[in-house]
């Protein structure tokens, strides 16, 4: 290795030292200490040398270390003004490292990784739905995208039709990919410890299973959980003209007093399409 591992207790404690540093709780920032977790989640990506990878908060390149260590050229996207300078110094001689500073929400992602790449994170729990809805709704040529969330979210990642915590979020991840859980990231894998269990989730993405208008799907789906509690009718009524919603219904074959959460991806599609 060019530098000695990051991903330690007492390394960590180092750099933030050295750089008066202290997590930032408004970025969600708390750093990963645990090499083993770093090196699953490196595997859990199938890096092979040469392979493009955006990392989404490099921190102070805990994560990022390793993905180049395993031959990876790395774009990392940074939001927290003060940790590029720690960067240059702690992957400084790692010439397949390129850093981005700013929010990831507000960068073109598709000019900025323009060929096949995967995505490696551990995502700020604040605006983790908004980021993997910016990955795989973009059409990026995103083929892998490996993600530590809370555990909540990704239990609602892989949830399935009929399920308390399925919905929009399910859906879109699995529409546009095959997700599952890799493993569970206890807190004290963590500095400082968060409060909950953090999970790695990978989504293997691919083509939409169906062929749908995508932004009137969204849409669609967006407006059905809406209201959980209302019937799928009731709560599309509150966008679409309920005499078409009825309709929509009818045709797609789908009893308007059932509720969101009982359809399948290919229900949905359906209902998209005729309401459309």
């Amino acid at each position: 290795m060019l530098h000695p591992l990051i991903a330690n207790p007492s390394a960590t404690r180092h750099i933030l030292k050295k750089f008066k540093l202290r997590a930032v709780k408004g970025l969600g920032q708390n750093f990963l200490i645990d090499a083993e977790v770093v090196r699953r989640i490196v595997e859990a990506a199938e890096i092979c040398a040469g392979d493009e990878v955006l990392e989404i908060g490099a921190g102070i390149g805990t994560l990022t270390q390793g993905l180049l260590e395993a031959g990876a050229k790395v774009t990392a996207i940074e939001v927290d003004k003060k940790l590029p300078a720690v960067l240059k110094e702690t992957l400084a001689g790692y010439e397949n490292f390129k850093l981005v500073e700013g929010d990831v929400l507000k960068i073109n992602l598709a000019e900025l990784m323009p060929r096949r790449f995967k995505v490696a994170a551990n995502l700020p729990y604040y605006i983790t739905t908004q980021i993997l809805l910016t990955l795989l709704e973009k059409n990026l040529p995103a083929t892998k995208i490996v993600t530590m969330v809370q555990r909540e979210v990704a239990e609602r990642m892989t949830a399935s039709p009929g399920s308390k915590i399925y919905g929009a979020l399910s859906v879109a991840v699995q529409f546009r990919s095959e997700a599952r859980i890799a493993f569970d990231v206890p807190p004290e894998s963590f500095l400082p410890s968060p409060e909950v269990t953090s999970s790695v989730v990978v989504c293997d993405v691919r083509k939409p299973p169906f062929e749908v208008d995508e932004e009137f799907f969204t849409k669609v789906v967006r407006t059905a959980f809406a209201q959980r509690r209302k019937t799928l009718a009731n709560s599309l009524a509150a966008t679409f003209e309920r005499g078409k919603v009825l309709s929509a219904l009818e045709n797609s074959g789908i009893d308007g007093a059932r509720r969101a959460e009982t359809l399948s991806l290919a229900e949905f599609a359906k209902l998209s399409e005729v309401l459309k």
